[in-house]
């Protein structure tokens, strides 16, 4: 268990009783929308990531790994892992991108017994949140 609650890589706290995995790549996106780390920019590694946020190595790379496949990240000869270039996906295909994600915050939502109407309220809080954050990036 993880008992660090303080870290700086990603600009965020970890918490008790979420997934460690979960929330550091959340982070690591949360960061990259938010600019933090801009399109070409090398991505902190493994085992610095491991080190800073005090996480087993494994996880670390699962996250690597995850943001490669889902093409946040890309691996560069001579470079190593550097942010992607985000384009908005063709037609639909954003749907089918988001369809999973939706359904695990439907499910997490429904097991707290939380309705629609705080649900919808918290997306477009956090959707605000966002946009505020990527009018103004952090210095």
């Amino acid at each position: 268990m993880c008992h660090i609650t303080d870290v700086t890589v990603f600009n965020f706290k970890l918490r008790r009783g979420a997934p460690i995995f979960d929330q550091v790549l959340l982070a690591a996106i949360g960061a990259i929308l938010r600019g933090e780390y801009p399109p070409g920019q090398p991505f902190p590694s493994v085992r610095g990531i491991a080190a800073e946020l005090k996480i087993h190595p494994n996880t670390a790379h699962k996250v690597v790994q995850h943001l490669i496949e889902e093409h946040w990240l890309e691996m560069r000869p001579g470079t190593g892992t550097v942010v992607a270039e985000r384009s908005k996906p063709p037609g639909e295909e954003w749907r089918r991108l988001l369809s999973r994600d939706i359904e695990r915050v439907l499910e997490r939502a429904r097991s707290v017994d939380v309705g629609l109407a705080d649900l919808i309220e918290e997306l477009t809080r956090q959707w605000h949140k966002l946009q505020t954050a990527r009018r103004n990036p952090a210095s």
